[in-house]
């Protein structure tokens, strides 16, 4: 597709705020919530300007931690940005929660409210309201800050691990890449290095989760929950499923996908005629073909992406394009850099930043176009009424990225010119599926143990990780010798430091996404449609609401589970 045209979004002129302002200090903010806590609402309409004057606010302050958060993570080395972001949540944060509570209690008391029930969006705003109202306490502010500020030291941490592969420093990610070697010597000197470095943080790493446990417990019991888990489910906002459909999610997993990945552990430990098959025996091609190279450079993966993008909907590749021009990526490793991925939205500008650890291998590929779901997903929304409205759901969010990660696969061959290589690609795509969802469980359910028993110790954590990870693991690899490795899996797991029970929407997404996919499949023009129409929604909808205007179901019940990783393993089949 042709991008020389590009345009560039622009900013919506302000209504509330000049449009000069830039966030500096608490002090510059009051005046524009004192005029919001002041104002007289005298009319439905009145109480509409003032919850899109809110918005206006909100969203240029979410920019302005979004950016400072942005910088951050892509030098962590780096003390000034550090130290940016930590006085907005060390200074601005806590004055904004107080007077965002105020806020809300005036718009629950309006008599105009009912009024705004008929208009889209707001029924699901205002459940919203009335969620964070019920939750609030003034006590947990600086103990939501400690927190906050504590979970920036797994990044820190994370992020300066280093090891050196051909007498050159690398980072762990792209280390990593040596795991997909044909020679297993070299694999497993590899894994070898990797575990060694990631062990030698443990004890800090350990102490950290700890640290935030107690924390996050304190939060819990404050808000009158009887634990974090359950203060987590509230404010998270989960009205449309209950604790229980996460627990029988666990269970369905157990029951119909491990026995799927025991399958697919038999026939790799067949294929490579190994004896016993070790963790460094996982991620390499088990037919004894090299390592995939679906591009080279950071700038090669966005051309290419545009370009399958672009072939699926030219608005869509558009979507990408902009993004690059607007200097909205950093998607290679180097050191330094905090660890993971993610598209962080940028609220008022509508045009979101993606920020990743490629290093060339088929997963960097499968990143971005997980993150291009995503950032798809606020080109979508961005014109939506309310700040509230573009921010959706998890399950929502990340069915985005998830069903991008599917039928963007039409297009790989953009990426892979040999037609054996995109085979793999396809082939180890879905493989890869029928492992996330135990892995999904696995952290979850994990999650679950550690709050419910905050008091536990690191013997206590161990033992139960262990449990649980045998139960969503398969029963063919063997960890012998790799004890102390298997003990601290857990802690490569950004999410359960820095986003604490976001996990399990990966899973109920990604069963939507297979859904999406089938329906695409089927009609590629209509289950393109039903996916857009469904991320247009935003947050004005119900959860359930959203996944029918794909036209498919909220629903993680055994049957439903089983009957897409039956089309799932159907499509394997075909490869």
């Amino acid at each position: 597709m042709n991008t020389d045209n590009i345009a560039i979004p622009e900013k919506k002129d302000r209504t509330l705020l000049p449009n000069d302002f830039t966030v500096t200090s608490w002090e510059a903010l009051k005046p524009y919530y004192d005029n919001l806590l002041e104002r007289e609402i005298k009319s439905a309409a009145d109480l509409q300007q003032w919850f899109q004057d809110r918005s206006e606010l909100e969203a240029v302050i979410s920019e302005d931690l979004a950016w400072r958060y942005i910088k951050m993570t892509c030098d962590t080395t780096d003390n000034q940005l550090r130290e940016s972001y930590t006085e907005f949540v060390t200074q601005i944060q806590p004055k904004i929660s107080p007077v965002s509570n105020e806020l809300n209690k005036k718009a629950l008391a309006s008599p105009y409210l009912d009024e705004l029930k008929n208009l889209g969006g707001y029924p699901i705003l205002i459940r919203e309201l009335e969620k964070d109202a019920q939750i609030f306490r003034e006590e947990n502010i600086p103990l939501q800050t400690k927190a906050q500020n504590e979970a920036q030291n797994f990044g820190k941490i994370s992020g300066a691990m280093t090891v050196k592969v051909n007498k050159q420093e690398v980072t762990l990610q792209q280390a990593a890449n040596q795991l997909q070697s044909t020679d297993r010597k070299v694999r497993k000197k590899a894994y070898k290095k990797i575990t060694k470095r990631r062990l030698e943080d443990k004890d800090p790493l350990n102490a950290l989760f700890t640290k935030l446990i107690s924390l996050r417990d304190k939060i819990g019991k404050n808000a009158g929950f009887d634990n974090y888990r359950d203060y987590k489910f509230t404010e998270m906002g989960r009205f449309d499923y209950a604790l229980q459909d996460c627990l029988d999610f666990h269970k369905a997993v157990a029951d119909e996908v491990v026995p799927m990945l025991n399958d697919l552990a038999k026939g790799r430990k067949l294929k490579l005629e190994v004896k016993r098959l070790r963790p460094w025996d996982k991620a390499v091609d088990p037919e004894g073909n090299h390592p995939l190279k679906p591009f080279s450079t950071g700038k090669e993966l966005t051309q290419k992406t545009i370009e399958a993008f672009g072939s699926l909907d030219p608005y869509l590749g558009e979507c990408i394009a902009v993004m690059r021009e607007m200097g909205h990526l950093d998607l290679e490793s180097r050191k330094g850099k905090a660890p993971g991925g993610y598209n962080y939205p940028l609220s008022e500008t509508g045009v979101p930043f993606i920020f990743m650890n490629a290093t060339s291998n088929l997963r960097d590929m499968v990143t971005m176009m997980h993150e291009g779901g995503h950032a798809v997903h606020s080109f979508l929304t961005r014109d939506l009424e309310l700040t509230n409205f573009q921010h959706t759901p998890s399950e929502v969010a990340e069915l985005a990225s998830m069903a991008m990660e599917l039928i963007s696969m039409d297009y790989w061959h953009l990426f892979f010119e040999d037609e054996e290589d995109l085979k793999r690609a396809k082939r180890e795509h879905l493989e890869q599926i029928i492992e996330t969802l135990p892995w999904v469980a696995t952290i979850d359910k994990f999650q679950h143990w550690v709050y419910e028993n905050p008091d536990h110790n690191l013997k206590q954590r161990m033992v139960a990780w262990n449990r649980i990870f045998d139960t969503f693991s398969d029963n063919i690899t063997d960890w012998s010798g790799l004890e102390e490795a298997k003990n601290h899996l857990w802690q490569k797991q950004l999410h359960l430091y820095e986003v604490p029970f976001y996990y399990i929407e990966y899973g109920f997404a990604q069963l939507g996404a297979i859904a999406v996919w089938k329906n695409y499949r089927d009609d590629p023009k209509k289950g393109l449609e039903g996916y857009k129409n469904a991320l247009k929604l935003g947050y004005t909808k119900t959860i359930p609401e959203v996944y029918e205007a794909a036209n498919i179901k909220f629903d993680f019940s055994p049957t439903y589970i089983k009957s897409l990783m039956n089309f799932v393993r159907e499509e394997l089949d075909k490869i």
